[in-house]
């Protein structure tokens, strides 16, 4: 039985103010704590989301984190804040529990939780499974780094709905007792360097969505992926497994061109891949995720092949925005890192100009410059990483490049390039903080800048 977490007459502090830690300082002011605020930003520069925090909670803002720390029986930690820093070290040394928004949120839900992680295609995933719950007649709350935060759904969620929800592996790092009832984890390659600093840490942060699951739960993995095929895994529940590329005595995978699934009862086809409405075999590695996790549910196949017939995808993934005088103009504002952007190259029709360039991960672009093949005609680079990007390419022989400084100049480059008959892909292989609150702040000022075209 679950503990919640008693935080009448306690202080907490939340580190960094981005819409997840808002959302901490909600909830935590509901618990009944003391509310403590801090950010490097700074209260001047974070003026419009205290005041409207403000109407909502009573808190206090310190800027000294280091005095806020002390002060703290509870410290809840953003994503994006390193548990590196060394006030929240000292912090750990002093007993002072360091947890993140997802911890908190785990404690107060009382709904089952199905956890999604991955270095890429979680949105996806976790969008698509959302959908079959929900068309299978279950109360179902899609949140995390889906764009709801965790902590603004966990206190009104009932025993009987089902929580699905995106996980980080900066999220995970600083889980205690977090434990969905299935948790997935779709690939893992290379990505957060400059966070993780080496993939084994990397594959281990990734690895604790599972390391408190019990007898009676599950584990969902990608049978084609590297890391995960060969992982050595202590679960106490059952694992499962998915695969695109080779039949399986259970899970879920593909066959003569058909989705098929056995959970245990015998093997059962769902529908033919080519009926799968998102594009990309990418896309049908998360197709075959959310399948399983959904039949594992009890979700009858039919429900799951309507829905995978129908779903669009997500904004910012391979989007479809526009054509222009011939030319298909796609936002995958959500590649954040090379694989990802690999993915979405593959999955282009035709020679693509590519928009690329972003915040430095200390990623290697080396296998995303091997990507363009005879796809990429031209590549326009922005952004903090536009130099190395560049050089990676000359490197591989590729110099059909364009330096551009605002994501507008490159749309206009693009367009300037472009032939009818070809696709326009942004699809950085970066992180957006360079430039970009996010990516979605990036997605949607290239659908601005593409949709300008027409006038």
């Amino acid at each position: 039985m679950k503990k919640e977490m008693d935080l009448k007459g306690k202080t907490a502090l939340v580190v960094g103010l981005g819409i997840s830690g808002v959302s901490a300082a909600k909830l935590l002011f509901r618990l009944g704590a003391e509310v403590l605020l801090t950010d490097s930003k700074g209260e001047e520069k974070l003026s419009d989301t205290l005041a409207e925090l403000g109407s909502v909670i009573q808190y206090k803002f310190i800027s000294d984190a280091n005095q806020a720390a002390l002060m703290s029986d509870l410290i809840v930690v953003s994503p994006g804040v390193p548990l590196s820093l060394p006030f929240l070290v000292q912090a750990a040394e002093r007993n002072i529990p360091v947890i993140s928004e997802l911890e908190l949120a785990y404690s107060c839900c009382r709904a089952p939780i199905i956890a999604i992680t991955g270095t890429n295609g979680k949105t996806t995933t976790t969008a698509l499974l959302g959908e079959i719950l929900k068309a299978s007649g279950r109360t179902t709350h899609v949140v995390g780094n889906i764009g709801v935060p965790f902590t603004e759904k966990a206190m009104d969620m009932e025993g009987s709905h089902t929580a699905v929800v995106e996980v980080s592996s900066f999220q995970l790092e600083s889980i205690r007792n977090f434990r969905p009832y299935i948790a997935v984890i779709l690939n893992i390659t290379e990505d957060h360097m400059d966070r993780h600093k080496t993939m084994e840490n990397y594959i281990a942060a990734k690895a604790r969505i599972y390391e408190n699951q019990t007898k009676g739960d599950i584990l969902i993995l990608n049978a084609d992926d590297r890391v995960l095929s060969g992982i050595e895994t202590d679960n106490k529940g059952e694992s499962f497994y998915f695969s695109r590329h080779k039949v399986l005595n259970k899970g879920a995978w593909v066959e003569n061109g058909k989705i098929v699934l056995n959970i245990g009862n015998g093997s059962v086809p769902v529908c033919s891949t080519d009926q799968v409405g998102i594009p990309g075999s990418h896309n049908l590695e998360n197709a075959l995720a959310a399948v399983l996790a959904a039949v594992l549910c009890g979700t009858e196949s039919e429900t799951i092949a309507r829905v995978l017939k129908e779903f669009p995808g997500v904004e910012h993934r391979i989007e479809k925005v526009a054509v222009i005088n011939g030319v298909t103009y796609y936002n995958d504002s959500k590649g954040t890192n090379p694989d990802s952007s690999i993915k979405a190259i593959e999955a282009m029709k035709g020679s693509t100009i590519l928009i690329a360039g972003g915040y430095d991960k200390k990623s290697d672009f080396t296998e995303f410059v091997n990507a363009f093949n005879d796809k990429v005609d031209a590549l326009i680079l922005l952004g903090e990483t536009a130099g190395i990007i560049a050089a990676a390419a000359r490197e591989k022989g590729f110099t059909n490049i364009h330096m551009t400084k605002t994501m507008e100049e490159a749309v206009e480059k693009a367009y300037e390039l472009s032939s009818p008959g070809q696709n326009v892909l942004l699809s950085p292989a970066c992180a957006s903080w360079d430039m970009f609150r996010n990516y979605e702040e990036r997605g949607r000022i290239f659908k601005e800048a593409v949709l300008a075209l027409r006038g």
